[in-house]
């Protein structure tokens, strides 16, 4: 597959060791930039170009930028970033791993790019996302971020008083149905083999939500290759505006495997994240996580959220190293 084409102006890769490099480009991670490119850090963040919301023509949700592309905003975090020092380079990060500390013990890691390129950095900041996992149903793939979507809260109001069809993929699902039964009076529940107890199904049927227990064969377009239904394995059409669909959401690891990050699954195969603690710190010194990497449900804002206050500990942490370091030499 040949490399993807650089959707903007990249900068050039730093020679010199920076303070910190922030591998994602998504909210998460321009976030965590823009805090510390803000108090005086050298940062470089490494952006492979491919955001989770990439297929969605607007954010909701996030007081402000309610309704803005997801690309516009990626523009605009990208200016500020620039404005105050920070640097973006495009590009995929093949390896990344902490080497041999300085003398005085300050942390060092070194950032592999795909094309040969290497970066030093004194902290790292992961923000990669995360990859949302369909279930293998011929033709979903097609409408994902427009008639098919996961997030009743990010895409619901647009898809409000629709006939829309929850394509169950386990327990979720179940929280799925009443949250888009909010938005419609029209809502089927196709189990595809997952199992309702008896008091699920009567809170099913006194909200008037149809189940359908015949598996899913296809997805059906209409004429004009809009989603406009399911078939089932009987041949049967059930007639769908909407599919919602609880993905399995897995963090984006390639290129990270040297950082030896620790790993968590969730339950009911909700997804895999990299663990962290309180402002996104991990088990690994000198390594940081921030946004869907860590926390899969957080939505755009939430995301930034995480990464301002990761930048801020990580800023903080690089002041008390820069102090350690002062005052070593001052009575050395």
């Amino acid at each position: 597959m040949s490399a993807p084409t650089c959707p903007y102006e990249s900068d050039p890769l730093p020679t010199e060791a920076v303070d910190v490099v922030v591998i994602g480009g998504g909210s998460a991670g321009l976030n965590g930039a823009l805090m510390l490119a803000r108090s005086l850090r050298s940062v470089v963040v490494i952006d492979s170009g491919t955001p989770r919301n990439a297929p969605a023509t607007a954010m909701h949700g996030f007081i402000v930028l309610d309704g803005t592309p997801p690309p516009e905003i990626l523009r605009r975090g990208r200016e500020q970033v620039r404005r105050y020092g920070g640097r973006i380079v495009f590009g995929d990060v093949a390896a990344a791993e902490p080497v041999a500390p300085l003398a005085d013990g300050d942390l060092r890691f070194t950032v592999t790019l795909a094309d040969g390129r290497t970066l030093t950095a004194r902290r790292v900041l992961v923000a990669t996302g995360l990859r949302d996992v369909l279930p293998e149903v011929p033709g979903l793939a097609e409408h994902w971020g427009h008639s098919v979507v996961h997030c009743p809260y990010c895409h619901g109001y647009e898809v409000r008083d629709e006939p829309i069809g929850i394509l169950a993929t386990g327990p979720a699902s179940i929280h799925h149905a009443w949250l888009f039964r909010q938005l419609t009076d029209d809502l089927v529940y196709f189990t595809r083999g997952t199992g309702l107890d008896s008091e699920t199904r009567a809170r099913f049927a006194a909200r008037d939500i149809r189940v359908i227990e015949t598996d899913v064969k296809e997805v059906v377009n209409g004429d004009d290759d809009t989603l406009a239904g399911v078939r089932l394995t009987d041949d049967t059409v059930v007639e769908r505006r909407v599919l919602a669909v609880a993905t399995r959401m897995e963090a984006r690891t390639e290129g990270l495997d040297g950082l030896l990050l620790p790993m968590e699954e969730l339950p009911d195969d909700m997804g895999r994240r990299f663990a962290s603690a309180m402002a996104g710190a991990t088990g690994i010194p000198g390594v940081w996580v921030a946004g869907n990497a860590t926390d899969l449900t957080a939505q755009v804002g939430a995301a930034a959220a995480a990464g301002a206050l990761a930048g801020a500990h990580i800023n903080a942490v690089l002041a008390a190293a820069d102090t350690d370091a002062a005052l070593a030499g001052s009575t050395g």
